[in-house]
């Protein structure tokens, strides 16, 4: 083979594999941002899952507040009514 021959087949193959070199990098850039995407989008649906959680929380510890509030009502009733009963032996 021809020197000049030898030295164009060199440079073809050195452009063909700095263009796969090229595309393949661009294929790892593109999949990374669309991981990086993903992810933040995910840490965006967990803080809002969190706050709705310290929501629920927030709620279900003022419910639990009422229901002792009317528990020691009914307990209070429950006395007076005791109190009141005539026909309790025991009046508290």
């Amino acid at each position: 083979m021809d020197g000049w021959l030898i030295a164009v087949l060199v440079i073809a193959l050195v452009v063909i594999g700095g263009l796969i070199y090229v595309a393949a990098t661009r294929g790892k850039e593109k999949r990374l941002e669309q991981q990086r995407t993903t992810a933040t989008e995910q840490r965006q649906e967990a803080q809002s899952a969190a706050q709705r959680a310290g929501e629920a929380d927030l709620a279900a510890n003022r419910h639990a507040e009422a229901a002792e509030r009317e528990r020691e009502r009914a307990v209070e009733m429950e006395q007076r009514a005791a109190k009141t009963d005539p026909d309790n032996p025991n009046p508290r």
